[in-house]
């Protein structure tokens, strides 16, 4: 005798979990075999293997009855480890579908023998996981007769796995007999499904009480005011009144799933009312069903394709219904779902601004964040499928492309995550009502309910399992408190959420002790409970449920373009953050039964994070460089030179009528006219891009961190290190260097724009919430060095150094008298054109060599950059140096004569006249220049570097007088009261470095005393062509460098009376220069005089310049001398007595004392009379 079933002893909740957990688990595997076995880079190599081809044709031809023997199969025989290794994965998972469906068919058979009623709004769990195991096993079996070479991979893996193992795999019959079973999966199914229909009926007919309520269109929507707070205000703070509170959030696509492959493998009662109802909207709905992920089925062919296979039923009817439907799909959903969709983004925006502003209404309407987050996730994951998928041209059916292109979609995505976050915040509000709703309202009720159970006549007494149950439930939510809210406390009611689902099993099946049909009050509040605790403990897997966009891991491309597409709309910009929020979904796809995947799809939303967040940022920065471009030109427009035009202007005013109109042309506008409007409707272009800049600010600055796979993206970094690589590219941009034409901006026109852009950077922190001044901290400090640490490319200081070293100050060397510096203007200025030289254009130096300009490039650069500067330019004045020295070596013996008589003018003559001898070069006959000429203009070269250093620090000092005034005072404290001791040269480094000037440049000495071991790059200028004959000769450092830094200031003094022969030594009373820079060689004799004796000498800077002055005022003293007939030659002679004048007011070693006991003074104050007089003439 049979023993009856016991239903407790069934474990339907308990199974019911665990295959619903591992259906999805070998739906995903089996998914994952079918992509990799498509894509031929991940599918094995053999596979691919032309070579095998009939190898495989004929395992595809014999499958599953493989003669393992057959000489066709040997080859594998050569394989076969690689076949196994390669391919265990795909047979066991098929092997695993095989054990899932034995355990499938058994626990359906077991819910059909004990006669369950299902019924979604009474036993909801139950019926639930029933009908989601169903909609599970007819994918998987779906999937699997859509997988390609099925047949091939599992012959192949048996014939290989018996060659190795020499037995044949003890699972391959029956998974064999599966293959060929279900190569048309609905016929076998439907088959299987005739003794379960007795339960799947009921259960999809319950779906009626819901279904049409929540497929409904946008206008019935709005008029019965679904999702709206706000459509009966006096109930605003009561709980929404519904008895089936779980199925109001239940997935549209799950219960469209249960309907159509219900009702395709129980299509004989498609004639009954209810069902039939059911089954025309579902197919209504949408012509694309999801199978998994992007898998879908073309619904409505495939169902027709399967009524055309059933023979003998005279399917004929529903295949026109179905056709009929379809072509109603076609017409009507598309835009039913667009209408939708524009409802969806009004109603949860005006749920997103009720509950930010009052959140408390959290608690008792919390119901309606779950409705609204299923309704929008159902309608994403509707387009994406359709769009995804279009219909077959065989339809004739034009389909509208506006229907599936929404440009509003990034709103709708937005209020979602929006919704989400709101809950997040406001967890424990959520929590604190609940737990109340559990203990105050729910446990008494309950204990009510289990009160009148006992004292129903036709119950005689609860069954012990049923009762058991029911006390817990009791117990466990009448314990809960608000205090374990306020502690922190962790609740878990999974427990409670367990039991009451096997009550559900229990109190379903026929012959219950406790039916719950009859007790339905029971069931209903026993459902509300369930959903009060996940509120409490549950509430980030319930946004999960029901807001879960890990869809769009597997539509990528849609992805990327509605992105691209957001973007292109600055009305959508400000929602554009969603779509990194919505990486961090991808991760939920993925199931623990398929570890493999979790690397590539964590992978894919770093990287999809990554870029968007990347695309972000660059969009933002190209809204500021263009608001900073329109700044710059108003800022441009303000400088002082545009101002000629108006004062033009205004001075013609003044002139007679005839002369006005001989100038007629637009007056310009002044700046300031584009702040003037007229109507505030009309925007310019800087509304408009303020406009773009407030909405992607908001989006950057949403949210503080985006949580994605296991890393944590910022926004608002991504933004500030996009905004640095700008800001630094857009420093050295604006300097338009084009090294090829020796163009540059001039250093004040540059700090002026850099100015505009960083009041532009300052204005966004009323955008986003960072530290602007981090930013310039980080990008304005590398401009002071030579390279950039971003990509290591050339800075301010490297562009600026190497323009003002290579072209402005090569032309002032190279054209002689055109370029003068003037120490009373402090400033290089142009005196004149060179109008033969093509190369050279037009240069006005005192436009980027003033002291205003170069006080804006010590604005810019700083010390630092003032310091890189000037060890550049010291370098090229120790080159000079040592070509000084060459010539020094090879004139040794004269000079060494000269310096012993002084005192001998006609020996002086002789020696004089053979030191002034030209030399021959070879292949150059021409330019035959003297060595006196080739010192001169050496010493001249290092006066005019030596000139510009001075100005550039005077410039530095000015700066930082005003930048750090107080630091400024100590720095000069320490120079002047430091004693001469070691702790000078620290002093007097420091000192140079903050623009002070010192009685010898450490920078120079610096320079010369690594020129032994640094052999450095020579100046360019013309002097170059006078030492081509020099050979590098070892001499130069064997020579005792003391006797030569003597013998070079020898050479100096005997030559400078050599310039009053030169017309372009003319002193120019107006620039207090000559022409041809001679008044720089009083800075350049006493800077190299005393970093020469510092370094080489005891000490003795001093008597050495002494000597200087007698041997260079003798000298100048015999052109006084000279005869009538010489004194027109040497008719600049007063501008060289200057000159010696010059030099000692520049020495911190000389005085005029000095000067005057070997130069009389009458013939200095009649030179400066002579000089000054001409100068007037010729102004």
């Amino acid at each position: 005798m049979s023993r009856a079933m016991v239903p407790s002893q069934q474990k339907l909740a308990e199974k019911l979990t665990i295959l619903n957990d591992r259906g999805r688990g070998m739906l995903t595997r089996i998914y994952n075999i079918k992509k990799m076995l498509t894509n031929t880079d991940s599918k094995p190599a053999f596979l691919s293997d032309k070579n095998l081809d009939s190898v495989f044709k004929y395992l595809h031809k014999k499958f599953p009855n493989i003669d393992n023997h057959a000489g066709a199969l040997q080859v594998i025989n050569n394989i076969k480890q690689d076949v196994v290794k390669s391919l265990s994965l795909y047979y066991f998972t098929f092997v695993d579908i095989m054990d899932f469906k034995d355990h499938v068919v058994d626990l359906l058979t077991t819910i059909d023998a004990c006669q369950v009623h299902m019924d979604v709004t009474l036993n909801y769990d139950l019926t639930v996981n029933y009908l989601n195991l169903i909609s599970t096993y007819v994918s998987i079996m779906i999937l699997l007769s859509r997988v390609e070479d099925r047949r091939v991979v599992l012959s192949l893996y048996s014939v290989a796995y018996e060659y190795l193992h020499a037995s044949c795999d003890p699972s391959f019959p029956r998974l064999g007999q599966l293959v060929i079973d279900y190569d048309s999966p609905l016929r076998k199914l439907s088959e299987e499904f005739v003794p379960h229909s007795r339960v799947v009926v009921p259960a999809i007919m319950s779906l009626h009480k819901i279904y049409p309520k929540r497929n409904l269109p946008a206008d019935q929507m709005r008029a019965t005011g679904m999702l709206s707070l706000l459509a009966e205000p006096l109930k605003i703070m009561n709980v929404p009144n519904t008895d089936m509170v779980q199925c109001e959030y239940l997935s549209l696509d799950s219960m469209e799933r249960w309907i159509i492959f219900s009702m395709m493998l129980c299509h004989q009662y498609l004639q009954e009312a209810q069902l039939w109802d059911l089954w025309k909207t579902a197919l209504q709905s949408g012509y694309i069903i999801q199978l998994c992920r992007d898998e879908v089925l073309h619904i409505h062919s495939y169902i027709n394709t399967f009524f055309e296979s059933l023979k003998g039923h005279n399917m004929s009817k529903r295949i026109t219904e179905v056709k009929d439907l379809q072509h109603q799909a076609l017409l009507s959903a598309p835009g039913i779902h667009r209408e939708r969709r524009k409802f969806l983004r009004s109603a949860l925006k005006e749920l997103a601004l009720i509950y930010t502003d009052q959140p408390g209404l959290l608690g008792p309407k919390g119901l309606y964040i779950f409705q609204a987050l299923a309704v929008a996730r159902d309608e994403i994951h509707w387009l994406l499928r359709h769009f995804d998928n279009p219909p077959s041209k065989r339809h004739n059916v034009k389909l509208s492309q506006e229907d599936f292109v929404d440009r509003q979609l990034p709103e709708l995505l937005f209020n979602m995550e929006e919704l989400k976050s709101l809950v997040r915040k406001y967890n424990q509000v959520v929590q604190r009502y609940y737990v109340q709703y559990l203990a105050g309202y729910d446990s008494v009720l309950l204990n009510q309910l289990i009160q009148d159970l006992n004292k129903e006549p036709n119950l005689a007494h609860c069954p012990e399992d049923e009762s058991v149950i029911l006390s817990s439930l009791y117990n466990s939510i009448a314990a809960v408190s608000v205090k374990q809210v306020e502690a922190n406390d962790m609740f878990d009611f999974r427990g409670i959420r367990l039991d009451w689902f096997r009550l559900q099993a229990y109190t379903s099946v026929s012959r219950a002790g406790l039916v719950l049909r009859d007790h339905s009050d029971l069931g209903k509040h026993l459902n509300m409970i369930v959903f009060h605790t996940k509120m409490v403990d549950y509430l980030d897997e319930l946004l999960n449920e029901a807001g879960d966009l890990s869809i769009y891991c597997f539509y990528t491309q849609i992805f990327e373009h509605q992105f691209k597409q957001c973007m292109e709309f600055p009305a959508q910009h400000r929602y554009s953050i969603v779509f990194p929020i919505i990486c961090g979904h991808f991760m939920n796809a993925t199931h623990e039964l398929c570890p493999e995947e979790r690397h590539s799809i964590g992978t894919t939303s770093v990287q999809y994070a990554h870029w968007f967040l990347k695309e972000m940022s660059d969009e933002v920065n190209q809204v500021i460089t263009a608001i900073c471009e329109e700044q710059c030109m108003l800022n441009y427009k303000l400088l002082p030179k545009h101002s000629a035009a108006s004062i033009l202007q205004s001075s013609n005013k003044h002139k007679k009528k005839q002369d006005k109109k001989k100038h007629v042309g637009p007056e310009e506008e002044k700046p300031g006219v584009e702040s003037a409007r007229k109507n505030r409707e009309n925007f310019t272009r800087m509304d408009k891009l303020h406009m773009a800049l407030t909405e992607l600010c908001y989006a950057v600055n949403y949210c503080n961190v985006i949580q994605v796979w296991e890393h944590g993206f910022v926004p608002r970094e991504f933004f500030i290190q996009h905004l640095e690589t700008r800001f630094n590219k857009a420093l050295v941009g604006m300097m338009m260097y084009n090294p090829d034409t020796s163009e540059i901006a001039k250093p004040s026109e540059l700090l002026s724009s850099v100015k505009a852009i960083m009041s532009v950077l300052q204005g966004l922190e009323n955008y986003v919430q960072i530290d602007i001044a981090r930013v310039f901290n980080s990008v304005l400090p590398q401009q002071t060095q030579a390279t950039d640490s971003f990509n290591g490319e050339k800075t301010i200081t490297a562009n600026y150094t190497n323009w003002y070293l290579e072209v402005l100050l090569r032309r002032v060397t190279v054209n002689i008298g055109q370029i003068v510096y003037s120490p009373n203007r402090k400033a290089f200025v142009t005196v004149a054109a060179d109008n033969n030289s093509k190369e050279n254009l037009y240069l006005a130096a005192e436009e980027y060599a003033d002291l205003t300009e170069l006080r804006a490039l010590a604005e810019l650069i700083g010390p630092y950059g003032m310091r890189y500067l000037g060890e550049r330019l010291m370098g090229h004045v120790a080159s000079q140096v040592d070509e000084l020295k060459k010539l020094v070596i090879q004139n040794k013996e004269v000079l060494f004569n000269m310096r012993t008589s002084f005192d001998k003018p006609d020996a002086m003559r002789e020696l004089f006249r053979r030191l002034g001898r030209p030399v021959k070069q070879p292949g150059n006959t021409k330019n035959q220049v003297s060595d006196v000429d080739s010192v001169l203009m050496r010493m001249t070269i290092i006066g005019i570097l030596l000139s510009y250093r001075s100005l550039a620090q005077e410039a530095l000092l000015d700066v930082l007088e005003d930048r750090i005034p107080f630091l400024m005072a100590s720095v000069q404290d320490l120079k002047h009261f430091v004693p001469n001791m070691k702790d000078t040269k620290v002093v007097n480094e420091m000192a140079s470095a903050a623009g002070l000037s010192c009685d010898i440049d450490p920078l120079l000495i610096s320079a010369l005393r690594s020129q032994k071991n640094e052999p450095r790059k020579e100046y360019k200028d013309t002097a170059r062509t006078s030492t081509s004959s020099v050979s590098s000769d070892p001499e130069v450092t064997n020579e005792s460098d003391y006797e030569l830094a003597c013998l070079l200031m020898v050479f100096v003094a005997v030559s400078i009376p050599t310039l009053a022969k030169k017309d372009v030594s003319v002193f120019k009373a107006s620039l207090e220069g000559n022409l041809n820079n001679c008044h720089c060689l009083a800075k350049a004799v006493n800077q190299i005089a005393g970093a020469l004796f510092t370094i080489h000498g005891p000490g003795d800077v001093s008597d050495r310049l002494q000597e200087f002055l007698a041997l260079a005022s003798s000298s100048l003293l015999r052109l006084g001398q000279s005869q009538e007939h010489d004194k027109e030659f040497v008719k600049n002679r007063e501008s060289v007595y200057i000159l010696l004048d010059l030099i000692v007011q520049e020495s911190p070693y000389l005085t005029m004392d000095l000067l005057e006991s070997c130069f009389p003074y009458a013939l200095l104050r009649n030179a400066y009379h002579t000089v000054y007089k001409a100068s007037a003439v010729d102004n």
